[in-house]
Order: C-alpha cells, then sequence, then structure tokens
C-alpha cells in the first residue's frame, strides 16, 4: 500500500474530535477507500489539557497552529477553527503557500475568501476542498461539481440552516410563536446563545453563495446575496400558509438568467417562503437541510440530510481527505478557478412569481380600500385576501394576501406607496411562493 497521507488538525472542538474518533474507528475502511492510510501526525486547539472524549496522546501537540503549514511530516492541514478571518485564514494561506492541502468546514471563510483561496491553490497546485462548509454530511458539493458536471445548471435552492427549519417545523407543529420556539431551540442546543447568524439568514447566505459558485461556475460573491431572515414570522403567517396549502420554509435561490442576447445575471436571495405541500422541500421538518439542484439532462435532484453535528460534519471532513489521498484534483468551484465568470447581480424585480404579503393594520373602516388601491395603482393582482379575527377596543389586526403571478417589481412599488401609512402599525412581511 502506498505511504500514508499525513494530516495536521487544527481546532478539536465538536468537529475536530468527530474526526479524531471516525478516521480511528475507521482506519482500514479510509484506508481500502482511499488507497492509503490516513494519518493524523499533528493537533492544535487552544485548550491543551481540554477533555475532548478521544486519545490525542499519539499525536504531536502543536502550541501555534500556524506552525503547522511549516512541518514536513504534513501533507495536508484539515482547518476546523472557524471565522471568517482571524488565525482560520492565516492558517489556510500558510497552508496552501506551503504547497499542502487545504480540507476546511469553514463556511464563512470560503464564502468570503473561497476564491482568493482557489487562485492560492491553483498557483502551488495543492488541493482545495470545502465539502462540509455546505450542508454537513450532505455530498451536495461533490454532487454538484461532479455528479452534475455534464449539465447546465439552472436553479440551486434549499433549506440551508438547520436552526432556522427546526424553528419553523416547531411553530407549525405546536402553533407557537418565534420568540418560544427560539428558546426552545437554544435549551435544546439546536440554537446559539446568540443565535443572530442563524435567524438573520447570514448562514444560509454563506452556504447559498458557495453553492451558486459551483452551480454555475461563478465567481463566489457573497456580498450580493441578499438576505431576509425568520424574525418576523409570525404564528398567525404559520396559521394562514397552513390554510392555503402551504407551510413556511427559510429558503436560498441561486438562479442564472440566460435571455437570448442578454448578458447572464445571477440572482442570490435566502428569505422566509412559503413552500406547497406537494413540493420535496415542505416535508423537510427539525434540524434536517435540503438542496435542490435542477440540470437541463437530469431534472431534479434532491440532497437531504443532518446539515450539522460532529459525525454527519467529520463524514465529509474525511471524504474530502479521502479524495486527496486519491489524487484528485478537481477544481475546487468545478472550472478552473480563471476561468470562473463574474456574473452581474440580477436585479429580483425581473421576477415572476405569486407572493404573500401580510399587513399590520389599525382596526378602522378604508384600511383594505386604501391597501387595494395600492395594489391596483401598483399593478398587483389580488388571488385572495383574507383578515383574520377582529381585535378588541380598536387594536391591531393582521390582512394576508395572495397575489396572482406577476412581476416582483410591482410588490415593491405597492409596499413602497404604503410606507408611511398611519393605517400600518409594522413594516409589511413579503415572502414569495416557491414554485413547484
Amino acid at each position: 500500500m502506498a505511504e500514508p497521507l499525513r494530516i495536521a488538525l487544527a481546532g478539536l472542538g465538536t468537529v475536530g474530535a468527530g474526526v479524531v474518533r471516525l478516521l480511528e474507528a475507521n482506519s482500514a475502511l479510509v484506508a481500502r477507500r482511499a488507497g492509503r492510510p490516513i494519518e493524523i501526525t499533528a493537533v492544535s486547539a487552544r485548550e491543551r489539557g481540554k477533555d475532548r472524549g478521544v486519545d490525542l496522546t499519539p499525536y504531536a501537540w502543536v502550541d501555534d497552529m500556524q506552525a503547522m503549514a511549516g512541518r514536513t511530516d504534513v501533507d495536508v492541514v484539515v482547518e476546523l477553527v472557524g471565522g471568517s478571518d482571524g488565525p482560520a485564514l492565516t492558517l489556510a494561506r500558510a497552508a496552501l503557500d506551503a504547497g499542502k492541502g487545504l480540507v476546511t468546514a469553514n463556511k464563512a471563510m470560503i464564502a468570503h475568501h473561497g476564491l482568493a483561496l482557489a487562485e492560492l491553490a491553483a498557483l502551488h497546485g495543492a488541493p482545495l476542498r470545502f465539502e462540509a462548509a455546505v450542508a454537513g454530511g450532505i455530498p451536495v458539493v461533490k454532487g454538484l461539481r461532479e455528479g452534475a458536471s455534464a449539465n447546465t445548471i439552472e436553479r440551486i435552492y434549499g433549506i440551508l440552516n438547520g436552526t432556522c427549519n427546526y424553528i419553523l417545523s416547531e411553530m407549525e407543529r405546536t402553533g407557537g410563536d418565534f420568540a418560544d420556539m427560539l428558546r426552545g431551540a437554544q435549551d435544546q442546543g439546536f440554537a446559539e446563545a446568540d443565535p443572530a447568524f442563524d435567524i438573520e439568514g447570514v448562514d444560509a447566505a454563506h452556504k447559498l453563495a458557495i453553492l451558486a459558485a459551483i452551480g454555475f461556475g461563478a465567481r463566489i460573491d457573497f456580498a450580493a446575496v441578499a438576505t431576509t431572515g425568520i424574525g418576523e414570522v409570525s404564528a398567525a403567517d404559520i396559521a394562514q400558509a397552513d390554510a392555503l396549502g402551504f407551510v413556511i420554509r427559510l429558503v436560498g435561490v441561486a438562479s442564472l438568467s440566460t435571455r437570448e442576447g442578454e448578458t447572464p445575471h445571477l440572482l442570490q436571495r435566502v428569505r422566509p417562503c412559503l413552500v406547497p405541500r406537494g413540493h420535496p422541500l415542505a416535508h423537510v421538518t427539525g434540524a434536517t437541510n435540503a438542496v435542490v439542484a435542477e440540470g437541463d439532462f437530469v431534472g431534479r435532484l434532491l440532497f437531504q440530510g443532518a446539515g450539522a453535528g460532529d459525525g454527519p460534519t467529520a463524514s465529509a471532513v474525511v471524504a474530502d481527505l479521502i479524495d486527496i489521498a486519491r489524487g484528485d484534483r478537481t477544481a475546487p468551484f468545478s472550472v478552473p478557478v480563471a476561468e470562473l465568470e463574474a456574473f452581474p447581480k440580477a436585479d429580483p424585480g425581473h421576477r415572476l412569481g405569486r407572493d404573500y404579503i401580510r399587513f399590520t393594520v389599525t382596526d378602522r373602516p378604508g384600511v383594505l380600500a386604501e391597501i387595494t388601491a395600492a395594489m391596483r395603482d401598483a399593478g398587483v393582482s389580488i388571488e385572495s385576501l383574507i383578515q383574520r379575527g377582529r381585535a378588541s377596543n380598536g387594536g391591531d389586526v393582521l390582512v394576508a394576501m395572495v397575489t396572482h403571478e406577476g412581476p416582483e417589481r410591482c410588490v415593491t412599488k405597492a409596499v413602497d406607496l404604503l410606507s408611511g401609512s398611519p393605517s400600518l402599525t409594522a413594516p409589511p412581511l413579503v415572502m414569495p411562493i416557491l414554485k413547484d
């Protein structure tokens, strides 16, 4: 059997310890599938004496993890520290500069600096892999980059954040409101003490930017991802969606316009959407992730599974190591980095679709007339309009409507026309209806 692939492991948290356990438990299987053993030679973390539930004594401890890049007994550095900048990025650059392979689960770093890292990897002939950065153990990066590589990808979309999906599906199951379900998610470890990164959609946006780059051969552009979180979704919205035959999910969508004679434009958005009950994403509940890719020849592909956790994420990390051990030098973003295209940002106003719009209004005569007049003046056709209940003592009430299919710019114009109206006690909530 060939010489071992020697790795240095930076970061020994949940995922790092999971990698150690996996390589120890499945060492013979991994060696057979990789064509050679994969061995840990060095490890590094902030606290040396912390009990991580794994035996680290066989491996060299490195106090300064940046030194891993210069070790002669290391072929690949595995970065599991996290953070878009700081020590993780410094280590990633140093490893690739030294011609060593880099495997990372760091979605933020790849979303912000993936293009520069890919250029560095190409310059030094070093492999760069990040399967674990998107959707945990689901092999969606490999699926897009290799399995669907013969296809023109027309659209990529999915549920990319387990915390948001858990909260929304629990709101649906229990009838509870957002704040209560968020506390429940924190109590069960699905949400951080500071959950903003998840519930504001940033985590999902990082993953979407990576998938869009792979699927469309685009230069990664996280700044172009329009992001709306789930904090404004109420129990009333969940109930109304259910009555209409939908569920609400936070969905990331990327699509490339291909109108004849026009420069293609890339649309990337993360927003709460109404998903038809017959759609595969409607059945994705709890902390699960799911990604749909639509190719011109393969049709609709669905990737679904555990989007986080030590086991699934460690599995993705080691799968990348197996590829490197086999000598796989596939381009990180599906095509050589020099050939990635800088697509202009698409104008979402051109999107044709239906929308759910919820208004919080004062309970007084003339409010519905004001809303419908704004819709008329903006060119929005209303499919249905419902006012649920009546507030006591003249308080606020919710008015929900579903539009017929039309340009998104018309809905935006209608909302703008109502901006500042004393009839509205909160900004309207607009959620697209996902097409089947």
